[in-house]
């Protein structure tokens, strides 16, 4: 499922120059019965099937080795329980050495497994998938790009939505060529090469469209109100 995504783009070639590194653990390799089993049905009864601890805690263990003791890697559990993705999350775990991200799957994961080896749960949204590689992706993705080197253009990152320079905002509407399309032109403000004008335009259009779409990340903005207030 990873090959496409890891291996193309932006992604990709952060791999392929050795600016980033990813490697895939199978917790299958980590089993002793026949059928290589990871999962069982769920203690009490209930639908479907529970991720068994002593497969992953194996593979876990088995990645913690490979380090020294004080500089084994952050585990992330992929669970719709999870703390919420967001680009401040994904700036402190691009400052990280290295994380090892645990896709759940079936009904969930052992409890025990997560009590003993998991340091930060993450959840992409408030939904189910069928299966936590996806959102691993979307992590890997949002993380790797913020390695210094990964993005081409060192402001890429900076100016858009949700990072700290753009306050937190979204970022406001962008134009290319042609100048007019089906009779909608760009504004002509970008068009003057006024950079402060520019600036002030893209900043005010951010507010706008931030309010517009996501006031909940406005709060914090503007004066405090009175007590009571």
């Amino acid at each position: 499922m990873f090959d496409g995504p890891m291996t193309t783009s932006i992604i990709g070639r952060a791999v392929s120059e050795g600016k980033v590194a990813i490697e895939f653990i199978n917790p299958r390799d980590f089993t002793t019965d026949r059928h290589r089993s990871v999962d069982a049905p769920p203690y009490g009864g209930g639908p479907g099937m529970v991720m068994m601890a002593p497969p992953l805690a194996k593979a876990i263990d088995a990645i913690n080795r490979e380090y020294p003791e004080d500089r084994r890697p952050l585990v992330v559990l992929m669970s719709p329980q999870g703390k919420p993705m967001s680009h401040h999350l994904a700036t402190e775990l691009s400052k990280r050495d290295s994380i090892t991200i645990v896709c759940g799957h079936y009904e969930g994961v052992d409890e025990r497994f997560i009590e003993e080896c998991v340091d930060l749960e993450i959840s992409v949204g408030d939904f189910v998938m069928t299966g936590g590689e996806i959102p691993a992706m979307a992590v890997i993705d949002s993380v790797a790009r913020l390695v210094p080197g990964v993005l081409g253009d060192c402001e890429s990152a900076s100016e858009e939505s949700f990072s700290t320079e753009s306050g937190g905002m979204l970022e406001g509407p962008v134009y290319t060529r042609p100048a007019e399309f089906r009779g909608r032109r760009v504004p002509e403000v970008l068009l003057t090469g006024n950079r402060h004008e520019i600036e002030r335009y893209r900043k005010r259009n951010a507010a706008e469209r931030t309010i517009e779409r996501r006031p909940d990340l406005m709060q914090g903005w503007g004066p405090t109100p009175p007590d009571g207030g």
